[in-house]
């Protein structure tokens, strides 16, 4: 008997050295989880550990993106009941081509890409509260499938659109009226092809994506090995990139799950009808002249579109 527990005790002693994460504690008086028990892995003190463990531990993070959310939900249901939304007729005058089948089909995707990755974080954030299991690895499953799909299409959104998303000198004036859809009343309204709130959401869903999918990347896989970002960042520890890497990814979250609300409203209630652009790829000319009044402009000396019949009826800027 004496013989068996020498051998198990060398047994242990052996498989304790072999592990190279592991950190043998002295477990009298001791907590064996401590803040050491991880020797790859530097204290809690260090860095952006007290920040990443006071937002992760108080939920900050889930809060932030669903109260936003919430927020920006209550705010428009209380705007289409006081102002409501704005009728173009889709009758008067010829429908002007806005967006090709290709502008068509890579906006498709992403924008069905967004509306599976906001909710599917939200669940992610809030995983502890749906009891985990299948349903959240569904979610996150599906988080990184749309996430894939998305990949793919914001390439091309963003070297078709670079151009004319730019900033113009007219988008300060849009802002400064909240491109009117304060007021009931219809006056033309200073935008070219993309009003300052589309160009904002552009910046967002495609600058503000491609880190989404680099750090999504990063806590995805956790155990990468990434010398070059190391090297790159200035010796800066792995486990430091994870942590810097879900601050950004869940606060950019919560901006854009507010952009992609905005986006759906506008485009589905607040100008009736103006979902159809983005199936048919045509504007109505009451629209156009109206809502991207610069752009119509554009259009006229360029040959493009005939003279508008509204023009009798709402001036020229």
């Amino acid at each position: 008997m004496k013989k068996f527990f020498c051998v198990l005790c060398a047994c242990l002693g052996a498989y304790a050295e072999d592990r190279p994460y592991a950190q043998v504690v002295q477990t009298s008086g001791n907590n064996v989880w401590g803040k050491a028990r991880l020797e790859n892995i530097n204290l809690y003190e260090d860095g952006l550990a007290p920040l990443f463990v006071q937002l992760q531990s108080s939920g900050f993070f889930a809060w932030l993106a669903l109260g936003a959310s919430l927020a920006v939900i209550l705010s428009f249901l209380g705007h289409y009941l006081i102002v409501g939304a704005k009728h173009f007729d889709h009758h008067a005058g010829k429908p002007v081509l806005a967006f090709t089948l290709f502008e068509r089909c890579f906006h498709f995707v992403a924008a069905s890409s967004w509306v599976i990755l906001v909710p599917t974080g939200l669940i992610m954030m809030f995983g502890e509260s749906f009891g985990g299991g299948t349903f959240v690895r569904l979610c996150k499953n599906a988080h990184g499938i749309a996430t894939i799909a998305f990949a793919i299409a914001v390439i091309p959104m963003f070297l078709s659109w670079f151009w004319r998303m730019l900033p113009r000198f007219y988008d300060i004036k849009w802002m400064l009226i909240v491109g009117g859809y304060l007021s009931k009343n219809k006056r033309t309204i200073p935008a070219g092809k993309f009003n300052a709130g589309q160009k904002s959401w552009f910046w967002v869903a495609t600058l503000g994506g491609m880190v989404m999918i680099a750090t999504g990347a990063a806590m995805y896989f956790l155990d990468f090995n990434a010398p070059v970002i190391n090297g790159a960042m200035g010796g800066v520890s792995q486990i430091e990139v994870l942590r810097a890497s879900v601050i950004v990814h869940n606060v950019l979250g919560a901006v854009c799950a507010v952009f992609l609300c905005v986006h759906i409203y506008m485009a589905v209630f607040a100008i009736s009808g103006a979902i159809h652009s983005m199936i048919d790829g045509h504007k109505p000319e009451e629209e156009v002249y109206v809502l991207h009044h610069y752009w119509y402009r554009e259009l006229l000396d360029k040959g493009s579109v005939a003279k508008s019949q509204f023009e009798e009826k709402y001036p020229r800027l």
